[in-house]
């Protein structure tokens, strides 16, 4: 026996006409080693599987997958699956091997008729207009709207986890982790391999590897930096009963009991002061530390002097308390 963590399940899949797999759907999927057969004809998609193209030029197809999630990632297949986990809280982010996950994905023109070949999406957009004219509604619903050209789709169609609010759907990624109590604001913005472990309100942006702990608040226009477009491996995050304020921003992690004041961005480079009552009132300088110095630690108030403008860390003893009817799901 070894130590590998596997995952399998039946999945729908959308494929194009060159082979390419556009996306992945698993209604459930199982934690453990995969049974030895999973025979044919047990996936339950009945009459949505249909093996020749449609008006998108595209064929819907069932598909097996058992997946060493700590290994490389197989397929487009396989990242969906792993997409899925996290979505539908099976496994924790940051917790599975990840790398590769771009590759393995296509460019998908996504749509209110479902995903599209980016190559070809003009001329099958045409077709599947001209298909629902046909269906004896001409001109009613005819119309293909594009949602989006990316890689990751929204996770509202794939997953609804529950005891979750979501207010704009398209901000929401297929990998994001979502614990119950989550409150998503129309503004929010949640990525793959992030999100909350606990009853949060996020009304700013939560990047890629980013985890907010419970009773914390992302607030509106807040930005945490992930680790994507060449942002490093360290992993920022927030702790418990802690606040990011409105439009303010993090580069470090912030521990529980912590909160950055409006408008404040924090970076590992930012030079803090570190208040002191006793220096202050005897005239001596307060110790100045980078903000690397301090990710992490508990019950801070970073702050902006408003007479000198420099950057302040104060104790604080106590965290935020979110509105727990707003949490209530």
């Amino acid at each position: 026996m070894t130590d590998e963590r596997w995952a399998w399940g039946w999945g729908l899949a959308n494929v194009d006409a060159a082979g390419n797999t556009l996306d992945v759907w698993y209604p459930k999927l199982e934690m453990g080693e995969a049974k030895p057969s999973a025979p044919a004809g047990t996936h339950g998609f009945g009459t949505l599987v249909h093996d020749g193209p449609d008006a998108r030029g595209v064929k819907r197809v069932p598909v097996f997958t058992a997946a060493n999630i700590d290994g490389p990632i197989a397929d487009a297949a396989d990242a969906y699956l792993r997409l899925h986990l996290l979505s539908m809280r099976m496994v924790r982010p940051n917790s599975m091997n990840l790398d590769g996950i771009f590759g393995a994905l296509n460019n998908v023109v996504w749509t209110n008729y479902g995903p599209f070949a980016v190559e070809d999406f003009a001329l099958r957009r045409l077709d599947a207009m001209n298909a629902n004219a046909g269906a004896g509604m001409p001109g009613m619903h005819a119309d293909v709207n594009v949602l989006s050209v990316d890689k990751f789709p929204r996770m509202l169609d794939y997953v609804v986890p529950s005891g979750v609010r979501i207010g704009d759907g398209d901000r929401v990624r297929l990998g994001a982790y979502l614990s119950e109590g989550t409150t998503v604001m129309h503004a929010g913005f949640v990525n793959f391999n992030a999100g909350t472990l606990g009853t949060c309100m996020i009304e700013g942006r939560v990047s890629q590897g980013v985890v907010v702990g419970d009773g914390s608040d992302v607030g509106g226009g807040a930005s945490i930096m992930g680790t994507l477009s060449g942002g490093g491996k360290l992993r920022n995050s927030i702790g418990e009963h802690s606040l990011l304020g409105a439009n303010a921003g993090i580069g470090i992690s912030l521990g529980d009991n912590c909160v950055v004041e409006a408008g404040l961005y924090v970076t590992a480079g930012t030079k803090i002061e570190v208040w002191d009552k006793e220096k202050v009132a005897a005239g001596v300088a307060l110790d100045v530390v980078k903000g690397a110095e301090l990710s992490g630690r508990d019950n801070i108030m970073f702050i902006r002097n408003s007479l000198t403008g420099a950057v302040q860390a104060r104790a604080r003893k106590v965290g935020i308390a979110l509105n727990d009817a707003l949490h209530r799901n």
